[in-house]
């Protein structure tokens, strides 16, 4: 292959990337990841609301059911197929806030559901969120460990 062979070649394989490249939207994606996660956020000031409001709970208490609501959301929407659809219109407004986590572990139990309960289930639920919580724990340590002897 000549050297004006190869330079044709390169530059045809070029436009058909340029072609096939998905183009996306800086400003519509962050608008997307506001309008959703400013939701998630939304429903669990509700729920923290409501909480305080009509149960008459405290703040500590309200936040920790809100907390538990959100994660049980996730999770029954992760295992019926729909947190995946909001993920892929809101990008990190789903998947920053503690639902995106439980959709983490719960995506992996789900997709190795059929392996079995141990093999299957046990030993691949934590695959995404298993670092996750290996170095926020392992951090943690370690600013504990400077904090004591500072």
């Amino acid at each position: 292959m000549t050297l004006e062979q190869e330079e044709v070649r390169n530059q045809e394989y070029n436009e058909y990337v340029e072609q096939m490249t998905p183009k996306h939207n800086l400003w519509a994606n962050m608008g997307k990841a506001f309008l959703l996660g400013g939701g998630i956020c939304l429903l669990g000031q509700i729920i923290l609301q409501i909480a305080a409001g009509v149960f008459g709970l405290k703040a500590e208490d309200a936040a920790l059911w809100c907390s538990l609501l959100l994660v049980l959301l996730s999770v029954i929407l992760t295992s019926c197929n729909v947190y995946g659809i909001f993920a892929n219109w809101g990008g990190a407004g789903a998947l920053v806030p503690i639902t995106g986590f439980a959709n983490g572990v719960c995506a992996s139990a789900v997709e190795f559901q059929k392996e079995g309960q141990v093999f299957g289930i046990g030993c691949q639920i934590f695959k995404i969120a298993g670092p996750v919580i290996l170095y926020g724990i392992f951090s943690s340590w370690v600013l504990g460990l400077i904090y004591w002897l500072f």
